[in-house]
Formats: C-alpha cells, structure tokens, sequence
C-alpha cells in the first residue's frame, strides 16, 4: 500500500472526501481508533463539521462513554494490560445501542452514552435518531479486532517508543488488523509523531 507524508488539514480533508462519498444514501459506522497520546478524539472532532459541509449529518459518539462499571474494570488494578483490552470496553452495550441500529435495516435511533465513568453511574443520556445518509463517528482505544460492526475505520499508530514517551500503560496489539480490514472494508492507517503531527497515511482494502 502507498504510504505519504500528509498535513493535518490534508489528512482531515482527504478522510472527510472519503467518508462523505461512500454509500451517501445509507448511515455511515465510522470508528476513529487509537492510544489516548494519538489524540482519536481530536480527529473525530475534527471530522464533524468538513462532513456536515459536505451534507452528511453526523453523531459524535465516545468509546469513553461506554466503559464497564469501576469494580469491574479494576478488578486486577489500574495497570494491567490484559484488562484494559478484555474489561474496560462494553463491547455489547456498544454494539446493541449504537451500531446495530445503524445497520442496514436499523431502526437508527441510538443511544450516544450509556456510563458516566466520572461518577460511575448509568448515563442520563436520552435516544437520538440519526437520518438516512448520516454518520456515525466513534472514537477510543483498542476499538479494532473485536468484531465491531463499523464500516470504515481509522487507526492511528504511533511508536512503541513514543508511547512510552507518554508515559502510558498501553502496550502494541501485536499488529492486530482490524476484523473490517480481514473482511475487505476500506480502512486508513495512520502514524503519527510524539507531537501528534500525522506522518503519514495510507489506506487499504
């Protein structure tokens, strides 16, 4: 696959262009994936409007929002690898209330948080309907490899030592592709520097 440097208004550009003309007539699962340091969130926000200009509507949707409870999440403490990827994600909450509505035939009418991690309660949040053509865009760590419904996903990578440069706990997937990537849904990968500058981009099939 072609790999090449890419600014970061190129790279919001190009993702938007992409994004805005596949299946225009449909919703649209979009996961925006990567390690807290390669700023995901910033990405996805940065998507919302250029899509919105492009006359996609889209719901924002945080992977943050739909944590398992505290007790369950360290239940081996704070730092253990292997719970971040089996315990923190509620993998079915996720899939029942955000994107199996969004699949072909859904009902469309989503719920954008369902667990306030600060308080470590149930989300207050009430049911959105999002409309035929809108995207859905969902950020968060690790979200790849876990059979999650998406229909285009965007990875982004940084070093092993940038990573720890950052101080985090959170250690490579050992090249784990994404299930939508084995499968032959178009996902992009990008690398980033220690300053959360894209490097490079590539997509592939």
């Amino acid at each position: 696959m072609p790999v090449r440097p890419v600014t970061p208004d190129v790279l919001l550009t190009e993702l938007a262009d992409s994004i805005a003309a596949h299946r225009p007539d449909q919703r649209l699962r979009v996961a925006v994936d990567g390690a807290p340091p390669a700023r995901p969130d910033a990405l996805a926000d940065g998507l919302v409007d250029p899509l919105r200009l492009r006359g996609r509507p889209v719901l924002r949707v945080r992977a943050g929002d739909f944590l398992r409870p505290a007790s369950l999440r360290f239940e081996h403490g704070r730092a253990d690898p292997d719970a971040l990827w089996t315990d923190w994600l509620d993998v079915g909450g996720l899939a029942r209330e955000v994107l199996d509505p969004l699949a072909p035939g859904g009902s469309g009418r989503v719920l954008p948080a369902l667990w306030d991690a600060r308080t470590d309660r149930a989300s207050r949040a009430g049911y959105v309907d999002v409309p035929a053509g809108g995207v859905l865009l969902v950020d968060g760590s690790l979200l790849l490899g876990r059979g999650l419904a998406f229909d285009l996903t965007v990875h982004l990578a940084m070093s092993t030592a940038a990573l720890g440069r950052h101080g985090g706990h959170y250690r490579p997937t050992n090249g784990m592709p994404s299930r939508s990537h084995r499968t032959g849904k178009r996902t992009w990968w990008c690398w980033w520097t220690t300053r959360t500058v894209p490097r490079s981009c590539t997509t592939g099939y």
